[in-house]
């Protein structure tokens, strides 16, 4: 019977979006100032399923964790992972991003309030949706703070906020550039980065830093750096949780640890070994190649957390 070990390989290679019964659906959101594109993950039930919003996080971020700079599907792999836990999710590419370029073609008319209105209006669309059960917003890196804004009027029953600063982005940036540029050039960033703080544009910029700082972009930071993402997070009032990776080189634990001030009866799960795109990595500049690498696993610990949370808040049944 040579041809059982062969059939056994055959099972074995079939993807897991044909193992397991899932609808994935791209679903177009129409905002009245242009339409966004998302991806929706469903597992087959024969009930309502809770629904998690996944929000990306900062520049060209599209919905599946990718930018120009890499490939690493961490937001693919969250959906697929929250598919197994019995938990369907919608992931989109932001106005200005991959499919939905077309609803912010000039980045000058991008700001924080409009991506929060953005997550608003997917939050209804989904609401209304009778596939959904409860509705739990899931945001990324900047996306923790566009998540935060927008979860007291989303009617979510869950916020969970994952490598989400908890300072005003412009001290996050000013540490980050640190030690990261030459004295003049560092000098140059930090009076940019104060002149945005105060809600002034800059046309003339250091050709080294047009990447961060290009005109076009700095409509943007003024109303990035004008919030505070913990105070957002404290003005959460439904059931959160807070998950931090303990490798991760952009956010840190300090900054999940200010969160958790903010809003003391928020959950606090810090993931040892996972890095900013959600892979455990050691705590060292090799980490750097899983931000191009999708084939990669996710933390599986982050999924545990979040199926706990979930469980513990009623939204998933306890596991047996």
């Amino acid at each position: 019977m040579r041809f059982l070990p062969i059939l056994l390989l055959l099972i074995m290679s079939i993807p897991f979006a044909q193992a397991q019964t899932l609808l994935n659906q791209t679903l177009n959101l129409d905002t009245g100032h242009g339409v966004l594109q998302g991806s929706l993950l469903l597992p087959k039930s024969d009930r309502p399923l809770p629904v998690a919003l996944l929000i990306a996080g900062s520049g060209p971020t599209d919905r599946d964790g990718n930018n120009p700079g890499g490939r690493n599907d961490s937001l693919k792999r969250l959906a697929q992972g929250l598919a197994k836990r019995g938990v369907a999710s919608l992931r989109y590419d932001k106005r200005g991003v991959g499919a939905s370029l077309a609803a912010a073609p000039d980045e000058r008319d991008l700001s924080v309030e409009a991506y929060a209105d953005d997550a608003l209006a997917w939050s209804a669309k989904l609401r209304s949706d009778p596939r959904f059960a409860e509705l739990i917003l899931i945001g990324h890196s900047e996306g923790a703070l566009i998540a935060s804004l927008a979860a007291p009027r989303s009617e979510a029953t869950a916020l969970i906020a994952i490598a989400g600063s908890g300072r005003p982005i412009d001290e996050v940036l000013r540490e980050q550039l640190q030690g990261r540029l030459p004295p003049a050039l560092l000098a140059s960033s930090h009076y940019l980065i104060d002149e945005l703080k105060a809600g002034r544009t800059h046309a003339q910029v250091p050709e080294p830093l047009q990447v961060l700082f290009r005109p076009s972009v700095q409509p943007y930071l003024i109303s990035l750096f004008a919030q505070d993402p913990a105070a957002a997070f404290a003005a959460v009032g439904i059931p959160a949780l807070i998950v931090q990776g303990r490798t991760d080189i952009q956010i840190g634990i300090e900054d999940a640890r200010a969160l958790a001030r903010a809003k003391p009866d928020a959950r606090l799960a810090l993931i040892d070994g996972m890095n900013h795109v959600l892979r455990i990595v050691p705590a060292d500049d090799r980490q750097l190649a899983s931000y191009d690498d999708p084939e990669r696993p996710i933390a599986h610990a982050l999924l545990e957390r979040i199926a706990e949370f979930l469980q513990d808040n009623g939204i998933l049944p306890a596991s047996s």
